[in-house]
């Protein structure tokens, strides 16, 4: 395996980094005014002229996969995910922000060509926004079997009845789409065929946004994670994806490249919270020297390099067995990254609010944020404790094929 950087994407980290440099951090005071404010409900309009920006430059839609129409493959966005990452507004403002790009990719990979005309085009060109209805309050949905809302056939259409919460992005006023998850045929011998996805307007007559989820204390407006109430919600049959009994194949599909992009962002957010951690550490001083000379200072610096590098390899090399023996294959890989990224960015972010002491804590520095956001991604995609027992599932069986294998060999 080659990790080395194309001349294309390296010409793509110049730019986009001189971009970040020059049009996202002299900003970010700005947006910070605008969700501090009483129109932070409303679009960012720092974002918004800056898309103008991103789109006249050509950095844009650097998500999208080579097999649907873009230029990338997940090995070479990885690394413009990372940069990208370092401020965590910033990837709305290349239309590379989750959850729109998993809905995008579920769209191209799963619509017919009306739905991607219909819908993805929009969505694409970064004129709406979406959002992706899979957890529940009432049941443990990092089981997705567990899901209890009810999808109807009634003649040509679909009823859907039942409360979705965690709903990323219903918040904000340009969302006009959402993709549910629900079981169309709850008495399937087959667990994994019981459910289906299908797509739900906005507001439609029976949708029902009943309040906003605020994460540790942010309401990441205007994005927003909201408890959603579906009340009889009709969409036409048309609107299922893929067909009924899909919907758990549909997710499968779905998380892997965006748990990729979820850890290369978390990546980027470690970096600046490890460049905050050594820029603080070498102005403060206590006891009569620098922080940055104290021994479990320089201990953690030198750990968190080591975590942050280690993190990285391992989630260009799951890039990589992506996107050369597919997704499917490389599902152990994926399940690996999304276990350890969070858990690195939670722990380097730790430490750099520690040498901020009461100011890391504050939002001064945009630790609390951060921190906020990364513990938050071990339970997003999976919690931590699903991912492992798949692993060591996989693992287990990975050994027991080696030994019999062996065993057999000694026979002959």
């Amino acid at each position: 395996m080659n990790f080395d950087y194309t001349p294309k994407v390296q010409e793509l980290r110049k730019q986009l980094t001189a971009f970040m440099n020059e049009h996202i951090h002299p900003n970010e005071h700005k947006w910070e005014a605008h969700v501090r404010s009483e129109k932070r409900w409303e679009p960012v309009p720092i974002i918004e002229e800056l898309k103008e920006k991103a789109k006249r430059v050509g950095l844009w839609n650097l998500w999208r996969p080579k097999s649907h129409g873009g230029a990338l493959t997940n090995l070479e966005y990885a690394p413009l995910c990372e940069i990208m990452g370092r401020e965590h507004w910033a990837p709305e403002v290349f239309n590379c922000s989750a959850p729109d790009t998993g809905n995008m990719e579920t769209l191209l990979k799963y619509g017919t060509p009306e739905k991607i005309k219909q819908r993805c085009a929009p969505l694409l060109e970064g004129k709406i926004r979406s959002a992706f209805l899979m957890t529940e309050p009432a049941v443990a949905s990092s089981d997705a079997t567990n899901i209890q809302t009810r999808i109807v056939r009634e003649k040509n259409e679909y009823v859907i009845n039942g409360t979705k919460w965690w709903s990323s992005g219903a918040g904000d006023p340009r969302c006009k789409i959402y993709i549910v998850m629900g079981k169309t045929d709850p008495d399937n011998t087959s667990r994994h065929s019981q459910q289906s996805m299908v797509l739900v307007p906005a507001g439609a007559p029976g949708v029902n946004i009943t309040r906003f989820l605020p994460v540790f204390g942010y309401d990441d407006a205007p994005h927003g994670h909201m408890e959603i109430d579906l009340k009889d919600v009709r969409v036409p049959a048309s609107n299922v994806l893929l067909g009924e009994g899909r919907g758990f194949e549909i997710a499968q599909g779905r998380l892997g490249p965006g748990r990729i992009h979820h850890c290369m962002r978390l990546i980027g957010q470690a970096e600046r919270a490890l460049e905050k951690m050594c820029k603080r550490a070498t102005e403060r001083v206590a006891f009569g020297r620098p922080v940055s000379d104290q021994g479990v200072t320089r201990e953690r610096i030198a750990e968190a390099r080591i975590m942050i590098d280690s993190a990285r390899f391992m989630v260009l090399n799951a890039a990589w067995k992506m996107d050369t023996v597919g997704n499917k294959v490389a599902k152990k890989e994926i399940a690996m990254i999304k276990v350890l990224a969070p858990t690195m960015a939670c722990q380097v972010i730790d430490w750099a609010m520690q040498v901020h002491g009461g100011g890391g804590v504050s939002d001064d520095f945009g630790l609390a944020r951060a921190y906020a956001h990364a513990r938050t991604l071990r339970f997003a995609d999976g919690p931590d404790e699903v991912h492992r027992n798949q692993i060591a599932k996989m693992e287990i069986g990975e050994q027991t094929s080696v030994a019999e294998a062996l065993a057999k060999v000694r026979r002959i």
